[in-house]
């Protein structure tokens, strides 16, 4: 009795699960994977449980589990985002740059006279690798497209940020978001916590030593994965490029976060959420250009103007935890029993 009601728990959550990944009978063309980050309540780095920072304190306290994306946003899915929300190419919002195209670090190309829907495409070996050339508001929208559903017909504009065709200024987050950019806090304890001993890394590689440099082959994948190695200080050279961006995750599972996050030390700058002066977002994680000292998580001297776009810029998301099993059922339950009602009423 009981395996058949896990059985069919499991296949009503399953239906749940494939009820949110449509928006009325459109399906999701992107599914970021993401990484639950627990132990709510946790307290931000200090002297105690940080010593290695410096006096550079007080960030990484998050009150609730959350989700983040196990990867920086790549160009494939970048591009499925193009091709969904600028299907004709004409760019009304500029999410492409074209030094995506021309710069050999850059990801996706552009072809007027290719089909609707299809004229954006990863250049060869870039798929995988970090979109690069977009600014918070670029980020903003991605956010506001998975949380529309990540469809064709989504809309970029509402949903986690109110944007309706802004591209400069400080735009905040929505009550009730379920996709958004990282707040400084909740990018921090990603990469640098540990709930084990309650301390923070100063590396996100699970170490006080600064990371080995990466190496890459050929395609961009890092060429001498294993603990504690990131991708920074122009060390990947390939594509004849004197340090590149890399393969996210490449760097291998002895080299993430306690919570299974890949590359928030190098690879690419990320935006979050934090504001300075009044006017710029900030920037967290240093790149494949940048000592050591930026991939450390006591550094947060670095910001831009939200509307800046650079070849060492990129972002990762971050969710609401997934729905319980029993959350699901409930939903599950709701539906079929609308359907019953509108069945028996017809």
């Amino acid at each position: 009795m009981k395996t058949h009601m896990k059985a069919t728990m499991g296949k009503m959550a399953a239906l749940g699960i494939l009820a949110l990944g449509t928006t009325m009978g459109h399906a999701q063309l992107v599914t970021v994977p993401t990484v639950l980050v627990g132990n709510p309540g946790n307290f931000s780095a200090n002297a105690t449980n940080a010593s290695s920072w410096g006096d550079n304190y007080g960030y990484g306290a998050v009150g609730q589990e959350y989700r983040i994306g196990t990867y920086e946003v790549t160009n494939s899915e970048y591009v499925t985002f193009l091709n969904a929300v600028d299907p004709d190419g004409t760019n009304t919002r500029s999410l492409y740059s074209a030094n995506m195209n021309s710069n050999a670090r850059g990801g996706i190309a552009f072809n007027s006279g290719a089909a609707a829907g299809s004229k954006y495409a990863v250049k060869t070996n870039m798929g995988n690798k970090p979109v690069n050339y977009v600014s918070w508001f670029d980020a903003a929208r991605f956010s506001n497209w998975l949380q529309n559903g990540a469809t064709a017909v989504a809309s970029t504009e509402t949903g986690a940020y109110t944007l309706n065709g802004a591209t400069t200024g400080i735009i905040y987050k929505n009550v009730g978001a379920q996709w958004w950019i990282p707040s400084e806090d909740e990018w921090v304890k990603s990469a640098s916590y540990d709930p084990d001993t309650g301390s923070y890394w100063l590396y996100p590689t699970q170490s006080n030593t600064a990371p080995t440099v990466a190496t890459a082959n050929a395609t961009g994948d890092i060429l001498n994965p294993g603990a504690n190695v990131a991708n920074y200080n122009s060390g990947a050279d390939w594509n004849s490029k004197n340090g590149n961006v890399t393969t996210v995750g490449s760097a291998g599972s002895l080299s993430d976060s306690f919570y299974g996050t890949y590359d928030q030390g190098g690879n690419v700058w990320e935006w979050n959420d934090a504001v300075f002066f009044s006017s710029d977002r900030g920037l967290r994680g240093g790149s494949w250009d940048v000592f050591d000292i930026g991939l450390q998580s006591s550094n947060r001297n670095n910001y831009g103007d939200p509307a800046f776009e650079n070849v060492d810029v990129g972002f990762r998301v971050a969710s609401v935890p997934e729905p319980s099993t029993a959350g699901l059922v409930l939903l599950v339950g709701a539906g079929w029993l609308l359907w019953r009602r509108r069945k028996v009423t017809l």
